[in-house]
Formats: C-alpha cells, sequence, structure tokens
C-alpha cells in the first residue's frame, strides 16, 4: 500500500475580512494519486492548493508532507517546500515575449545563485532537462518559438513542462483546463496523467466537469463552503451526491 506524501490535519483559512476560507479540513495523499478537488466556486478549492504549498499562510492546522509540517514555516523553508510541491494555474504565467525554452527554464531558478539567476546564467543540464520535459508534453519543436504564439493547450503545456524542471515530488493544478476548449482539455489533462503515471508524481487537480473527473482522477474530494463533503471514488458520484455538492437544479456538464 502506498505511503501518505501528504497528511492535511484540521486545516483553517480565514481571511482578514473574516471570510471562513476553510473550516478544519482533514485528508491523506497517497504518494503516486491523482487526486481531483471538485466544488462550486468559492467552495475553498484554490485556497487550498495555495496553502498546501504556501502561497498562502493557513490560519491554523497542520500540513505535514512527507511526515514534516510546513503549515508553520518560514522564509528560504517555503522556497524549498515549493520546489517539491510545484504549481500551475488557469492562467498559464508564461512571459509572452520569451521562447518557450526560456519560460521553461524559469523553473530552475528556485536552484540558481543570485549572480545566475539574475544573468539567466543556466547551466547546460538545466536546458536538456526543459527540452526532455517539453517533449514528455508533445511540443519539444516548439522551444524557440514565442510563448505568446502558441495556442492556450500549448501554452498550459509548457507551464506544466516549467513546473516539472523543479522536479517536484508532487504537482498542484488548480483549474488547468477552465480556460480550454473541450478538446484541448482532454489533451493537457492527458499529459497530466502521463506525468502522474510515467514520472510516478502525485498530481493534485482542481476541476469542475465531473466528467474529466470520472476519466482522470483516481479519487475525488469535494468541497463545500469551506468543508469536505464527499471523499471516494468518482464513479460513486450519483445525482444525489451531485445535487448536494453542486446544489438543487444544478445540471451536470460533459466535456466529450
Amino acid at each position: 500500500m502506498a505511503e501518505n506524501i501528504l497528511q492535511i490535519k484540521n486545516l483553517k483559512k480565514v481571511y482578514p475580512n473574516g471570510t471562513q476560507a476553510l473550516k478544519g479540513v482533514s485528508f491523506d495523499v497517497k504518494k503516486g494519486e491523482f487526486l481531483v478537488i471538485i466544488g462550486l466556486s468559492g467552495s475553498g478549492k484554490s485556497t487550498l492548493l495555495r496553502c498546501l504549498n504556501r502561497l498562502h499562510d493557513p490560519t491554523s492546522g497542520e500540513i505535514l508532507f512527507k511526515g514534516h509540517d510546513i503549515a508553520k514555516i518560514e522564509g528560504s523553508a517555503v522556497r524549498g517546500v515549493r520546489k517539491n510541491i510545484a504549481m500551475i494555474f488557469q492562467h498559464f504565467n508564461l512571459i509572452p515575449r520569451h521562447t518557450v525554452l526560456s519560460n521553461v527554464l524559469m523553473g530552475r531558478l528556485g536552484f540558481m545563485g543570485t549572480v545566475g539567476s539574475l544573468f539567466g546564467l543556466f547551466k547546460a543540464d538545466d536546458k536538456q532537462k526543459a527540452l526532455k520535459y517539453l517533449k514528455l508534453v508533445g511540443i519539444g519543436e516548439k522551444a524557440k518559438m514565442r510563448a505568446d504564439n502558441l495556442s492556450g493547450g500549448q501554452q498550459q503545456r509548457v507551464a506544466i513542462a516549467r513546473a516539472l524542471t523543479q522536479d517536484p515530488e508532487v504537482l498542484l493544478a488548480d483549474e488547468p483546463v477552465a480556460s480550454l476548449d473541450p478538446a484541448t482539455c482532454h489533451v493537457v489533462m492527458d499529459y497530466l496523467r502521463k506525468v502522474n503515471q510515467e514520472l510516478g508524481i502525485t498530481i493534485i487537480a482542481n476541476l469542475h466537469f465531473l466528467s474529466l473527473v470520472r476519466e482522470y482522477a483516481t479519487r475525488v474530494i469535494a468541497m463545500k463552503g469551506g468543508e469536505i463533503v464527499f471523499e471516494g471514488d468518482p464513479k460513486e458520484i450519483n445525482d444525489a451526491w451531485f445535487e448536494k455538492i453542486y446544489g438543487a437544479g444544478a445540471k451536470e456538464v460533459h466535456i466529450n
């Protein structure tokens, strides 16, 4: 049985305006899982992911990464966590006028000294790593193109390659296909599954569409109002659970 790579215990996040985004969330993540988190906008999904790699500071609770609590660490220790727990976003956060290769190499900046990072003095090994991951996500031939000349799906694959150059053990994906058309959604999700299965990287993704969840997730957590309301096999989410998670009158949208 796979070991836990993450253990979240009674995690709470209260924003300065008093909003309770997370209300004591607890769950474990097995090494090598493809865990998907679902729920309405405002349910706490994005806040949860941002707490896991410390883009947001939790108010209280524990985040155990390989047995070590990372919820209260500061400074350089946080930067170390973000190397191990990488993240991609709905909006790809690329530098439009830079080349694809240059954007991917940005994932290596955390491993460089100050002078090297200021002047972009990347090592040959860094460039080989970046090219390897561009090839893995199917756009190795785009390395010299400007990022803003790529389609949305291709830009998201650049973002995945950039995250992989950090050599993470966990990859967080916050609504990675929300900005993409249905056909492209599957392309990006297929590459995330490839990363999960071939590299053994644990993936935690926020998704909206249950059809995608059922196809790609090994396990699903549903959130509502900052709390977990379902945890289990995606196929167990029947009409009654769907209504509980998304509310009466909500209709499931299928991505084919």
